[in-house]
């Protein structure tokens, strides 16, 4: 082998060099490092793909561990139901018809009083007896001038028809009968007077008693045996035309506008349990303008437990509502007025404000705010915050 072929063997094996003696770098070598380059980012890749794996694992884990973690409430979704309304008022009860009764003649001494309050009486009979004794002679003696006027015109009508038969004879003259007719007239005038005033003064005496102006029940006796009476002594006695009674009910000027003359109401005395059914049969037509209140008059049948001047409260149909009807446990209030907590889609409680209506024994008739199909808080509310993620469960299960 020459030199040559042995120089060129050894540069075989050798990198190649530029003219300044910088190295040159051949196919192969630049092969090797580009796949170098190519694993090296396939390996970020999938560290990258690692780490987003772990971390979206985590943040499910987290939310399971938060939903785990909720809060169950219990919740309801209303709808909409058909309320017969009502309205709840309070006020006294009263006569219907309230007959005062005083003294209607000259009045007197008292000598009797034959009722009690509570007693039933009917139209005309006495209530209380006044001292006569004076007014009985004055009668007496009036009478006793009729008596006289009578005969005084017995005696001028014998007169007249004795002269009238002595006139066809010419022993009496026309002026002596027209003087003996005109004596009769009057005679015969006194006795009417006579008997007028006889009719006056047992008249006067018939009104000495008090009586009822019609039947009825006595509700008051202000008067004693004994005392002396007259036109100013004020009523005597007070009583209910028929026994009828009813409630003066307060009702708040918006209620007021709902009812209507006929509809049916149940009435309930302080300190009773018994209610009575009754009919409103005037709605007033005035608003108080201090109390904003008007007033419904309940009529109501006599019965023992209904005392006039008592209070009771009276629950009066004012016609039927369709809206949401919730338990009182699911309305809140505060402040700021009534709301519910609705359940959104995200399981997180928000405060909605709503308006109330009628309160019955099923419930609170929302009257605006939900629609009804919306999942309520139905207990609870109290102690959650807008806001708060829960765990909602529908009632019953």
């Amino acid at each position: 082998m020459t030199y040559e072929s042995e120089i060129r063997a050894e540069n075989a094996g050798a990198e190649s060099v530029t003219l300044d003696g910088e190295p040159v770098v051949g196919a192969k070598t630049h092969r090797s490092r580009k796949r170098l380059y190519i694993i090296i980012a396939i390996a970020v890749l999938a560290a990258i793909a690692a780490a987003y794996v772990l971390l979206t694992m985590g943040a499910t884990e987290e939310e399971t561990d938060r939903g785990s973690q909720a809060p169950a409430i219990t919740v309801v979704s209303p709808g909409r139901t058909t309320v017969e309304g009502q309205v709840i008022a309070t006020g006294v009860l009263a006569a219907r018809r309230e007959a005062p009764v005083g003294v209607v003649g000259e009045g007197g001494r008292v000598v009797s009083v034959p009722v009690e309050a509570g007693d039933w009486v009917r139209q005309g009979q006495v209530l209380a007896v006044i001292d006569r004794s004076v007014q009985s002679q004055q009668a007496r003696a009036a009478s006793a001038q009729v008596q006289v006027a009578q005969a005084d015109a017995d005696l001028a009508q014998s007169n007249l028809d004795r002269a009238l038969q002595l006139v066809e004879r010419g022993f009496v003259s026309k002026a002596d009968v027209d003087r003996l007719t005109a004596t009769r007239d009057a005679a015969v005038a006194r006795v009417q007077v006579a008997r007028a005033q006889v009719g006056e003064l047992q008249a006067r005496n018939a009104r000495l008693n008090i009586v009822a102006p019609s039947a009825g029940l006595i509700l008051e006796r202000n008067v004693e045996i004994g005392a002396t009476v007259s036109a100013g002594s004020g009523a005597l006695f007070r009583i209910a035309r028929g026994g009828e009674l009813e409630m003066l009910a307060q009702v708040g000027e918006e209620e007021l506008a709902r009812l209507r003359a006929g509809v049916s109401a149940e009435v309930t005395p302080v300190g009773s349990s018994e209610s009575f059914t009754g009919q409103v049969w005037q709605v007033a037509p005035t608003i108080d303008g201090r109390t904003r209140q008007g007033t419904a008059r309940i009529a109501l049948s006599y019965d023992p437990a209904l005392r006039p001047g008592g209070f009771a409260t009276a629950r009066i149909l004012s016609g039927t509502t369709t809206a949401p009807l919730l338990p009182e446990s699911a309305v809140l209030s505060d402040d700021k007025g009534s709301f519910v907590y609705v359940i959104d889609k995200e399981n997180k409680a928000q405060r909605v404000a709503v308006e109330t209506g009628l309160v019955t024994s099923e419930g609170v008739v929302i009257t605006s705010g939900i629609n009804g199909t919306e999942k309520i808080v139905l207990q609870a509310g109290g102690f959650l915050t807008e806001g708060e993620t829960v765990n909602p469960r529908p009632q019953g299960n």
